[in-house]
């Protein structure tokens, strides 16, 4: 399976590579904080000892210092974050498996 093909690859794939550098306040990485449970038992390891507590507040108010379309912002890429979890549960989920004769 390739990663880079699922929608919202562009965010989220980024955003672990932070996490995985020790950022935690990137959108990316705020974005794979609020997923980790869904990421994790998706298959992904997330470094759970790097991310930020409330990331959801902490993404909104990030956003809100930035943008003027602060609400509008923040729920696209939670519904970007929600399409690549999506994809990526089925690509799990479905997986070919080996069988033993």
């Amino acid at each position: 399976m390739n990663l880079n093909e699922l929608p919202g690859a562009e965010i989220i794939l980024p955003g672990l590579r932070d996490l995985h550098n020790g950022e935690s306040n990137t959108i990316g990485a705020l974005l794979v904080a609020i997923a980790a449970g869904r990421l994790t038992e998706a298959g992904l390891d997330i470094p759970k000892d790097r991310l930020v507590p409330e990331p959801e507040l902490t993404l909104y108010d990030r956003l809100q210092d930035e943008r003027d379309d602060a609400y509008l912002y923040y729920n696209a890429l939670l519904n970007l974050l929600n399409s690549f979890c999506n994809a990526l549960e089925l690509s799990y989920k479905y997986k070919p498996s080996v069988k033993h004769i």
